[in-house]
């Protein structure tokens, strides 16, 4: 038993797997020392609101509320794990697209810009068709399909610069990214899709709904009643494993991931670096749109355009969802997740504490940097493992090394010959 547990911490992915939890524990508890920090300074909050601001960043998924006592109440609460589903949809698709750039050499900073030039192809697609002639799901396909194109074209952007003007694609992506920002306030200013309908919302375009375009909650909804859960989720894992499969089981992800690891070997042994390194960045692309074109196909979430003279956080939060699963396709869909129970744990100390939200991006901070020196606890791990193995392989050695005065057989022999 031993032994099948020491060939399992041998592994690679088991260390990748242990770096990552590590991040996320040390996370964890620099958000809980903080809110004790400050539970302690203010004699307002004191060590019980402390308690309770610690207990909700653990288990805030599932808080059910206040008690009528005023104590704080867990169990199974299928608002708050619906809403996470829904907000851990785009979360994996941009911690896919960015894990998809990383496996092939690429930093794909471009997310934010891809996902809101997707925003801008898939709410006009879906708020212009008339839905009277033609069919909604239809429409809900093309809106989808058009989202992740228009995201693949300005993922491509930054490969073309990087594969035939060998430009960093860091720089490339920066500017792409407020270039998107720029065109799509531009864009939705002059369009008809601004919200009159509803007074004060003329900031925000309208929601797809109101074509009667939106996703289909394949049950989700009676699953998690009260929660904006729909079949995006489902959309979301399909693709993730479909991912999978093309990196590590197709020709294609292995020219993709050679090219990464050394473009001029990849084109001594024949294969087409710069065309891959385009494809890279298009399907990295195509991904953060998808992200997008979930997200506002739901029919229940709001564009609020005038506010992108920044960039979308989503974008940028699929850096620390890839980070964590070590690029995984697989893991991003349970990093996604996790990130996503954070934004919960947020919002529960906001509505049942004194504390804000804040210190959650506190700790998504913490794990992020820990995540960046994921390759320095690994190689902490392994370390840990070699000196055992030096140690078991000394006294090894020291047990059939051969007693002082005593000659060998070969000793034997030669004085034989002698």
């Amino acid at each position: 038993m031993r032994e099948k547990l020491s060939n399992l911490y041998a592994k690679d992915g088991t260390k990748a797997v242990l770096s990552s939890l590590i991040s996320i524990v040390i996370g964890l508890v620099v958000g809980s020392i903080i809110i004790l920090l400050v539970g302690m300074g203010n004699p307002s909050l004191g060590l019980s609101s402390a308690w309770d601001g610690i207990r909700l960043v653990f288990g805030g998924l599932f808080s059910t509320g206040r008690s009528a006592a005023g104590t704080l109440t867990f169990g199974f609460n299928p608002t708050n794990i619906g809403n996470m589903l829904f907000r851990a949809t785009p979360l994996i698709l941009t911690g896919l697209s960015v894990a998809v750039a990383f496996k092939t050499g690429l930093f794909n900073i471009g997310a934010p810009g891809q996902y809101l030039m997707s925003t801008a192809a898939t709410l006009y697609v879906a708020l212009t068709i008339p839905s009277e002639s033609v069919p909604t799901v239809l429409i809900w396909i093309l809106a989808f399909l058009s989202g992740m194109l228009a995201g693949a074209l300005w993922g491509a952007i930054p490969g073309l610069v990087k594969a035939y003007l060998n430009i960093n694609e860091v720089l490339a992506c920066i500017m792409t990214n407020w270039i998107a920002a720029n065109l799509v306030t531009w864009f939705f200013d002059g369009s008809a899709l601004c919200n009159t309908a509803e007074f004060g919302k003329t900031g925000y375009v309208y929601k797809t709904s109101y074509n009667g375009v939106e996703t289909f909650k394949m049950g989700l909804d009676k699953l998690f009643p009260g929660s904006q859960v729909n079949g995006g989720i489902v959309i979301a894992i399909v693709m993730a494993v479909l991912v999978y499969i093309l990196m590590s089981k197709t020709t294609l992800g292995y020219e993709l991931k050679a090219c990464g690891a050394n473009r001029h070997a990849a084109r001594y042994a024949g294969i087409a670096d710069r065309r891959n390194i385009v494809l890279s960045m298009a399907i990295a692309g195509s991904l953060a749109g998808a992200a997008a074109a979930l997200y506002y196909l739901s029919g229940n979430t709001e564009f609020f355009w005038s506010t992108y003279q920044s960039l979308p956080a989503t974008g940028f939060n699929g850096i620390p969802v890839a980070l964590l699963a070590v690029n995984n396709p697989i893991a991003v869909i349970f990093t996604g997740c996790f990130m996503s129970i954070l934004d919960i744990s947020g919002l529960q100390l906001t509505n049942l504490t004194a504390y804000n939200e804040y210190i959650t991006d506190v700790i998504i901070a913490t794990i992020v940097y820990l995540s960046a020196f994921s390759l320095v606890i690994r190689m902490l791990l392994s370390g840990r493992k070699k000196h055992k193995a030096a140690a078991k392989t000394s006294s090894a050695a020291a047990e059939t090394k051969p007693a002082p005065g005593r000659s060998d057989g070969a000793d034997e022999k030669g004085g034989e010959e002698a």
